[in-house]
């Protein structure tokens, strides 16, 4: 037994993965699905200037919930960690979270190895996304890449059937491609970046600036179903970006297999025409009908059993 959990800027939540069998045929069980409350991105806004007890939150936060789960599961071995952040491939030291303000420089996984005193790793989420999709459905290619929609717009690559870092485990670091130059003010410090436009608070904000309502993507994506222009708008603004940025990955990671995910893949009817049509006018001929985009058929689990399968590793 492994836990895997997905640390969102809005939530927490934490599987229970089955990896018994020693037969690569037979995929991993996610036995187990657990959600805690945990507003780790509103608590580091309001103590951005007080980091040390943010991070203090956000581990007992994290520990607590173990311990719930270690309480039903005792055989689990290991814990895997998908956490929204620049990660080091080889220390773990989490050096920025754009979406957890204040986050600097921290090691979740020494920090709470000393508290559950169970060997813990932690990967940027959507990279632990991507292994997830990959493991759960072998019979793709042995390269994909996946944008997983949440927050903010995470990116994971899997190169060769391994999960790709980068050297400084910044690869794949989508969210934060320029689509608007000059626009939106980033979490990363940057102007413009995709996640401004094409996450679930990115959509928040182009709905915003049109009709000065506050409005969650969910509401957002109700009224634009129901015919209100801002909201369309602001989900065609959404998949336009995407495919903006999209196109300028594909020209340097040459993958025909991409997999969209996270919370906000819910509305990607709102965002699918723009998007193929954006793709499809600015991808090199030499790519165009070769490359697969689908949208992901684990719902939010691929970071949990994702993050698990990466736990064996953990030290």
């Amino acid at each position: 037994m492994l836990i895997g959990i997905d640390v969102g800027g809005t939530n927490l939540r934490l599987g229970v993965v089955d990896v018994a069998s020693s037969d690569e045929s037979i995929k991993p069980r996610l036995i187990e699905e657990i959600r805690f409350q945990a507003d780790f991105s509103s608590f580091c806004k309001l103590h951005q200037n007080l980091p040390t007890l943010a991070w203090e939150k956000i581990l007992e936060t994290i520990a607590n919930a173990i311990i719930v789960v270690r309480d039903q599961y005792p055989e689990v071995s290991a814990v895997g960690i998908g956490f929204p952040g620049f990660i080091d491939p080889h220390t773990q030291v989490i050096s920025q979270s754009p979406n957890l303000p204040g986050l600097q420089d921290v090691d979740l996984s020494a920090d709470l190895r000393a508290l559950i005193g169970l060997p813990v790793i932690t990967e940027n989420d959507a990279l632990a996304a991507a292994y997830g999709e990959y493991v759960m459905h072998p019979s793709q290619a042995s390269s994909l890449i996946y944008l997983g929609l949440g927050t903010g717009v995470g990116g994971g690559l899997i190169l060769n059937g391994k999960p790709f870092q980068g050297q400084h485990g910044v690869a794949m670091e989508v969210g934060h491609i320029t689509v608007q130059p000059n626009g939106r003010l980033c979490g990363c410090g940057n102007l413009g970046c995709l996640e401004q436009y094409a996450s679930a608070s990115g959509v928040a904000i182009s709905y915003f600036e049109a009709t000065n309502q506050q409005c969650t993507a969910a509401e957002i994506a109700s009224r634009a179903k129901a015919g209100d222009k801002a909201a369309i708008a602001a989900y065609q603004l959404a998949g336009t970006s995407l495919a903006q940025a999209l196109v300028h990955i594909l020209k340097v990671i040459d993958v025909a297999n991409v997999v969209i995910g996270g919370g906000m893949s819910a509305g990607w009817p709102l965002m699918q025409q723009v998007f193929q049509q954006q793709l499809q006018r600015d991808l090199i001929p030499a790519l165009r009908g070769k490359v697969k985009v689908s949208i992901s058929n684990m719902g939010d689990q691929a970071g949990i059993i994702g993050a698990a399968l990466l736990s064996k590793f953990a030290r």
